[in-house]
């Protein structure tokens, strides 16, 4: 590290020899005096600069396994196609693929797409006596009927009627339809009552609710009549199956089977200033759950490097967040959170502060 050194000085005492004015000299010598100055301070500042090794530390002592229950997992939720395809939408493509000609009477096309919005009665949808159809916009639904039987329609749980006339039919002389009650609370519900006067007759049936509206074709039969139509909601159920996922997930704990007795604060928290800067981080001689702001979710969190013996190499190490933990499956002597790059670059270092310095 020193031979440039030694080499400056020699060309030093060389300009001893050089004839000049001697304020020249002066001038000459001290500008050079400087420089080999600033190069022996960087020079001296490479040489002895060494990479931050880890603490050494100790290992804890050995527990033995204890096994824990896991909470329940979440129900997955599967995403339901949208719209929802109705019995003789779905058609096999053609070899040429050429879209269908519109037929040329209006009237054509609108029984066309009646036809299509039909949804017929099927075995499996029965429940006992009840037909259940799953619910979709703009459908219209079959509702068999007999004279001297009263056809129950069922609404969903805790929805009401709304409007002036929320029940409207096409006949209101030869069908008898009312609306009845059943159940309080949560479990109200309303129930639509139909009765033809006589056979081999049709209407149509629009029911408007706080939640939807419901469109059917009422026929009725000598004998065949359906003792009760509900249906099932499949969008309210997502719904609702995302909600129970979301309380549960909001109640369970950061981490199951953590010995108390055995929790650890022995870390130090240093380095940059950074917004997702931890507050803290312990440990239960298992895992290092390293703890961020309660607005970490408004941004970005850092990777997690765990720093090798020699200070000079890191290795991206596995982790999961939870909330605003971030757990490590492993202890470590130190590691840094790095975020950004270059010049922009954020690093936060975690050490052990039981640790020895490191030899």
């Amino acid at each position: 590290m020193f031979g440039k050194s030694s080499k400056f000085r020699t060309e030093l005492s060389l300009l001893k020899h050089i004839s000049a004015p001697s304020h020249l000299w002066r001038d000459l010598r001290t500008a050079i005096a400087s420089r080999v100055s600033a190069i022996l301070a960087v020079l001296a500042l490479a040489g002895c600069a060494t990479a931050q090794k880890p603490p050494e530390i100790s290992y804890d002592d050995a527990m033995p396994a204890v096994q824990t229950a896991d909470p329940p997992a979440p129900v997955r939720v599967v995403e339901l196609p949208k719209p929802l395809p109705l019995p003789g939408q779905l058609k096999p493509v053609g070899k040429d693929s050429k879209p269908t000609p519109e037929l040329p009477d209006p009237a054509a096309r609108v029984n066309e797409a009646s036809a299509a919005a039909r949804m017929q009665p099927v075995r499996n949808g029965f429940i006992n006596a009840i037909q259940v159809y799953p619910f979709v916009d703009g459908a219209l639904y079959q509702v068999y009927t007999a004279p001297g039987q009263i056809t129950d329609i069922a609404l969903q749980f805790g929805e009401t009627l709304v409007g002036s006339g929320p029940v409207a039919a096409g006949d209101t002389v030869r069908w008898i339809i009312g609306d009845t009650e059943s159940g309080a609370g949560a479990t109200k519900q309303v129930h639509i009552l139909v009765k033809p006067t006589r056979p081999e007759l049709m209407t149509n049936l629009v029911i408007n609710t706080n939640a939807r509206t419901y469109h059917m074709e009422l026929r009725s039969t000598e004998k065949t009549y359906m003792a009760s139509v509900s249906w099932q909601y499949p969008q309210d159920q997502l719904i609702a199956l995302r909600r129970q996922n979301a309380e549960a997930q909001a109640v369970q704990p950061v981490a199951t089977g953590i010995d108390l007795s055995r929790v650890n604060f022995r870390y130090e928290v240093t380095g940059d200033r950074a917004p997702w800067r931890p507050l803290r981080a312990f440990d239960d001689g298992k895992q290092v759950f390293i703890e961020f702001p309660r607005g970490i979710g408004q941004g970005e969190m850092p990777p997690l490097f765990v720093v090798g013996p020699e200070g000079d190499t890191s290795e991206l190490v596995n982790y999961r967040v939870r909330d605003n933990y971030m757990i490590v499956d492993r202890l470590f002597a130190a590691a840094e959170l790095r975020f950004g790059a270059d010049k922009n670059q954020k690093r936060v270092r975690i050490s052990r502060t039981d640790g020895r310095p490191a030899s």
